[in-house]
Order: C-alpha cells, then structure tokens, then sequence
C-alpha cells in the first residue's frame, strides 16, 4: 500500500517544479522529500522520476500517479472535513469556484439568499473557468463550483453536475444595425468579422457559423465581455454573448438578438458522488434556487 506521505511529496513536487519548492510547501527538509520519493519508487516497482541536470522531472507514469495523487489527497481531505463539519449548518466556510458573468450575476444574489436561510455559512468567492474550477474541484482548493458546457462538450471525469439554467446566446452587433424581428440568421454576417471569446465559447461559435454556411473570419479575441461589447460597439465586429454576460454588463451602443436553439447549460458542479458535508448541499441548493429563477 502506498504511504499517503510519499504520494504527499509526489503531488508538491508536481506542484512546485523541484524538492526544494515541495519541500517548503509541506514544512519538511529537502532531505525527507527525498527519501519519500525515492521510497515511493521502491514501493511502486516504477521509476516515477527522470534527472535532468540538477533538478528532477516526473516520468509519465510519475505524471499519472501524481495526478492520481491529487485526487485521493483531495478526498481524504474532504472525508475530514465531512467528520468535522456542523450537520446542524450552523457553520461552515465554503469554497466556491464560479466563470466570471455568474460571479457577477448569480453569486451574489446567492450570498443574500443563503445568509437569509443559513445565517453561518460563510462563501469564499474564487472567479475561474469552468476547467480550472474542474481542477479545483479535484485538488480539494474548491467545495463546489459554477461551470457552463455547450452541446456536444464533455464533462471531466470525477464531477457530478446538476444542470440548474439554459443560458441563451445572442447575436450582439453594434447599435444601428437593424436585426430585425424574427429569428436571427447567422448567415447575413458571413462577410462581417466576428469578436470571440475563450477557446470553449469560440468552438460553439464556430459550430453555430459551420450550420449557417460559412466559417467566421476573427478579428479580435478576448475573455472580458466587457471589452467584447466595446470592440462591437466601436464597430469592429460582431459576437456571441450568452445571456448572462449580458445580465451582468450591457454596453448601451450595442444591439442583441436570441439566436434559435443556442444555448449553454449553466450547471452546480461537485467533485465525487454524494452524500456531500451538509453545508455544500445547502449552497448547492442556494444556487440551484437563484439560477432558476
């Protein structure tokens, strides 16, 4: 059986790059790291590690058992916490991982709702990409998060999600430019440059383009729906927005219109199958509430 402290100084070596880094992270000497590590690889029958010059380097089979790693540490440290936590609710904290148009839409009516029903539970905020909020989730840093996926994306492996909202995308152009009344068509801006966003939100743009025809030629890119709305409003290009990012800032030089059948999934998402510490079910409920609304 593998010694969790050994698999400890595996996962902050890669973590941390080099002994001396995962040595401080777990408030041991370089000597101890050292002896865990070369002990790991005698109890796993692997050579987990490579030299390079001075430093060390995971192997790939050191890469997945370090990723493995992650996964149980996160666990064992959620089992703690799970013995540990109030079932009354009348504490806790709770890490919460949300993309940037719900933190600033959903959460905080969230945090009004969950002090009226559980006036204990503290929310910690941490504003992160549906992928990193997924790594959060398994390295234990996250309780629970706010994440989105477009048709034909797949979960991580591990997560249990409950879809809690059906966010619509919009066509957004720049003020003046008449869309009409009825349903949008994708294909009268096939000649227009188009502002995207990050890599998953540009793929469903490019899906959504491919069925109407034509391939989008991009002008600009960015992550900030807040500058995307800007370069539309200046003139130089047109987008997709979902409906949230457009909650959360609405640029007034700018137009929008429903594109039929688009869509993103707004979801809670935990790490591992239930039961959950009671206070995680009670601000997964809380969101739940707020989102469908």
């Amino acid at each position: 059986m593998i010694d969790l402290r050994r698999l400890e100084a595996l996962v902050a070596l890669h973590r941390t790059g080099t002994v001396s880094a995962a040595a401080a992270r777990l408030h041991y000497g370089q000597p101890t790291v050292s002896h865990h590590l070369r002990r790991l690889e005698a109890e796993t029958g692997s050579v987990l590690l490579q030299r390079v010059g001075r430093g060390l380097r995971l192997t790939p089979d050191g890469e997945r058992l370090a990723r493995r790693g992650e996964e149980i540490l996160a666990l064992l440290a959620r089992a703690e916490s799970e013995l540990t936590a109030s079932t009354s609710l009348q504490a806790g904290q709770i890490r919460l991982a949300a993309f940037p148009s719900a933190a600033a839409t959903l959460v905080p009516a969230a945090v009004t709702l969950l002090h009226e029903r559980h006036p204990g539970i503290g929310l910690d905020l941490i504003e992160a990409e549906p992928p990193e909020a997924a790594a959060m989730l398994r390295a234990g840093t996250a309780d629970l998060a706010l994440t989105f996926v477009y048709p034909g994306q797949t979960e991580p492996d591990g997560v249990t999600v409950t879809t809690v909202h059906e966010d619509p995308l919009y066509l957004v152009a720049p003020r003046g430019v008449d869309l009409g009344t009825g349903p949008v068509d994708l294909a009268r801006f096939a000649d227009t440059r188009w502002v995207t966003g990050c890599e998953r939100c540009r793929s469903e743009l490019l899906a959504l383009c491919a069925d109407a025809g034509f391939a989008p030629e991009i002008a600009f890119a960015s992550d900030d729906y807040v500058a995307v709305q800007s370069l539309v409003a200046s003139g130089l290009g047109v987008t997709l927005l979902p409906g949230l990012a457009l909650r959360a800032h609405r640029n007034p030089d700018v137009v929008r219109r429903a594109v039929p059948g688009a869509a993103r999934r707004i979801q809670v998402t935990t790490y591992g199958a239930p039961p959950h510490p009671a206070a995680v079910d009670a601000v997964a409920a809380v969101l739940t509430d707020v989102a469908r609304a």
